[in-house]
């Protein structure tokens, strides 16, 4: 067990590298826990910042923190977020070339790496326990750690062998993070990562800023498609978002659908080849407003923070894989929807799917029952979010006021008489046949069919024609998702009255159901009531600015904007508009180093016409955005202080850097790193060139201080830095 670190140290690494003055949660109990020594499993929501949890004491704990991430993209996402806050951090995966992957290992053996990400097909390899053998780890954490089990919604094989971190590292902490996890689940983690000894830590699964809402399919005017353009135009113009799908096709139709009408979306599936995949993926990360439809293959990689939405068009196949899935939306914390449309033909579909299924017998019985959990979720009459939060065992106290049975109660009624003639239709027309000829004989439409084969002499013809064609179809679909109808194996869509319909039928139950079934709310009414706190006409006009200079920043950088600033971090600067670094700083997200390197291009928006309060027309906006965007004078302000050495420094605010230092000091770079076998950003990263070549120290103590050099570093290259500030040319020796 490592000695407890002050909470005073703590803190003021959470401020200095990622600019958060307090934890949320339970993240500071999961902390003092794994610096400590302590294993530890973590039930988290997605967005509830899990990361922190083994990013933090990565930097507090002697030696590298070694994570297992499932997908490359992830990987990649984060380490760019953590080499943007100053930290060191490297992956190594399939995507890197060999030179690059011993680049890593010789940095991950010398002690030159504070976090490495790994899959976990490379970590279980020989060479690679091997290498974590040999060099000094701090701990060991496993993100989506329900990957462990096959009752788990994504069962990763890969991740079985996961084990063997225990018996090779029995010293070592180990975090296993997961933000869905049934008890079975959970159970499964414990077992294979051999964390028995674990303290548990469960966060709260409420994501207050999501507002849940289910709409009726064929509620609007027109099919799903036009009901996802009317909710996107209505409510999310130029936002990011994830559309899920069920089928390939699916995906394919509604994104071209969506582009032809105007809106930029981008299909992703398993049949698209890697580039595309990939190239989806990178376009979804780096601009801003992109919509992806998408099956469920897509998602668990991404940590964008501002997806504004995330809908369904097609029931998902679980209350877990629903909650990861719309949990994706407002990471960051701010105002989002998590829509799905949602209809009798999906309830039958899933249904019949389940009947299908080749699993064995317990399987489809445990699969059986989140379905019909899920759909006891949509079709629901109370609060969604105290139905999604008790499905993991938590409970909240009131209706939440932020879904659609919360803003639009639906009326419930007894609905026993109605269900029994839809049951008796079915029993008496031979449990062969779908909703539609249900309905017909229901209503007592005497179709070619209907009279072809004699039901229009059944005793049930015509007996419902006091409800529309809509209400039984509604009657009929809440009939399936609570079990009274079954459908056939065989896929033809009949609804077959099951062994629960016989109380029922018999009278010895009453059965209340949805009136006026998923009626979605107006959109003004949702929106106000989603706590999206409307930014002024100069505050909205400053965070346009803002989300401009953003944009231009990650282009330069080839990083997604929000690696720079979330949306969060954006609009309290547009609410509070603070005129100098001090202030700047005590906003939330920004860290030490990224105050270094960007407040003063930051606050040069702040402090200009946008600030100022006028709205600037298009043209007008754009001339002033750009000649302070190419500007970038220096800061008048030293940056703060880097907790330690351990950390990549804060850069100098680029702008008066010389740059033929910089080339000087680019080819030391590129000299030290041949010598060393290092690579570039472990020699010293570009924000220390660009304070270097800003600065221009002169001698060894000039070095001292200077973002990113510490002692050790100094004693290494400082004579050769200083020599190349100087003019002299870099050599080899």
């Amino acid at each position: 067990m490592t000695a407890s670190v002050p909470d005073a140290q703590v803190l003021h690494v959470l401020k200095s590298v990622w600019g958060y003055e307090q934890f949320r949660g339970v993240q500071q109990d999961i902390v003092r826990a794994v610096v400590g020594g302590e294993n530890a499993l973590v039930l988290m929501p997605t967005g509830g910042g899990k990361s922190l949890c083994y990013q933090v004491p990565s930097l507090l704990r002697k030696g590298v923190g070694v994570v297992v991430s499932p997908l490359i993209a992830l990987m990649k996402d984060q380490v760019d977020a953590l080499r943007e806050n100053g930290v060191r951090a490297a992956y190594l995966n399939s995507s890197l070339s060999p030179d690059a992957a011993r680049e890593v290992e010789a940095a991950l053996l010398s002690g030159e790496l504070d976090l490495l990400y790994a899959a976990p097909e490379r970590l279980l390899t020989p060479r690679t326990l091997d290498l974590l053998a040999r060099s000094e780890v701090a701990l060991f954490a496993i993100d989506e750690a329900h990957c462990v089990s096959q009752w788990g919604h994504d069962f990763r094989p890969e991740y079985q062998g996961l084990g063997v971190l225990a018996e090779r590292f029995p010293d070592l902490p180990r975090l296993a993070l997961t933000a869905t996890a049934d008890e079975r689940t959970r159970a499964d983690i414990i077992r294979v990562l051999s964390l028995e000894d674990a303290h548990l830590f469960v966060s709260s699964f409420d994501r207050p800023n999501i507002q849940y809402r289910i709409q009726q399919k064929g509620a609007g005017k027109a099919g799903p498609k036009s009901e996802l353009l009317d909710f996107i135009r209505a409510e999310h113009p130029g936002e990011a978002g994830i559309v899920y799908c069920l089928s390939r096709r699916s995906v394919e139709e509604t994104a071209q659908w969506l582009s032809a009408q105007g809106v930029a979306a981008l299909p992703y599936h398993a049949g698209l080849s890697p580039r595309e995949r990939n190239s989806a993926q990178e376009r979804f990360l780096q601009e801003e407003g992109l919509i992806v439809v998408a099956t469920v293959a897509f998602g668990m990689g991404i940590d964008k923070s501002n997806v504004r939405f995330v809908a369904h068009l097609d029931l998902p196949k679980s209350l877990e894989g629903y909650y990861q899935e719309t949990g994706r939306a407002g990471r960051d914390g701010l105002p989002s929807t998590a829509w799905m449309t949602y209809g009798l033909a999906d309830v039958v579909n899933v249904r019949r799917m389940l009947a299908q299924s080749e699993a064995p017998e317990h399987v489809k019985r445990v699969e059986a029952g989140k379905l019909d959990s899920l759909l006891a979720y949509c079709e629901t009459a109370s609060c969604r979010r105290q139905v999604l939060l008790g499905y993991f065992g938590e409970t909240l106290p009131e209706p939440c006021g932020n879904c659609d049975t919360c803003l639009n109660p639906p009326q419930t009624f007894d609905a026993t008489r109605p269900a029994q003639m839809a049951l008796s239709a079915a029993i008496r027309t031979g449990n062969r046949f779908g909703a539609a000829h249900l309905t017909d004989v229901l209503l007592g439409n005497a179709t070619e069919r209907v009279r072809g084969l004699g039901h229009h002499q059944l005793p049930t013809f015509g007996v419902g024609k006091m409800l529309p064609d809509r209400a039984w179809r509604n009657i009929m679909r809440q009939l399936v998702a609570l079990g009274y109808l079954t459908t056939d194996a065989a896929g033809h869509g009949s609804l077959i009255a099951s062994a629960k319909a016989g109380p029922l039928l018999k009278g010895e139950e009453t059965l209340w159901l949805r009136e006026d079934v998923l009626t979605p709310p107006s959109s003004k009414k949702a929106r106000r009531s989603a706590g999206a706190a409307a930014l002024g006409a100069q505050a909205g006009n400053l965070f346009e600015a803002l989300r401009a200079l953003r944009l231009k920043l990650a282009r330069e950088q080839a990083v997604p904007p929000y690696v720079i600033f979330n949306d969060a971090t954006l609009r309290e600067m547009a609410e509070r508009r603070p005129t100098s670094l001090a202030v700047l700083g005590t906003i939330g997200g920004v860290g030490t180093r990224k105050l270094a390197q960007y407040g003063e291009t930051f606050l040069e928006v702040l402090r200009g016409p946008a600030g100022e309060g006028a709205a600037l027309p298009g043209a007008a906006a754009n001339s002033a955005l750009l000649g302070i965007l190419n500007r970038r004078p220096p800061s008048d302000e030293p940056p703060a202080e880097i907790p330690h050495g351990r950390l990549f420094g804060a850069a100098a605010q680029p702008g008066m850097a010389d740059p033929e230092v910089a080339e000087r000091l680019r080819e030391l770079r590129r000299i030290l790193s041949k010598e060393t076998g290092h690579s570039a950003f472990v020699v010293f990263p570009n924000a220390t060139l660009d304070a270097l070549a800003e600065r221009q120290p002169r001698s060894l103590d000039d070095l001292r201080g200077m973002p990113g050099l510490g002692e050790k570093r100094i004693e290494a290259y400082g004579e050769r830095i200083v020599a190349a500030v100087r003019g002299e040319h870099p050599v080899s020796r």
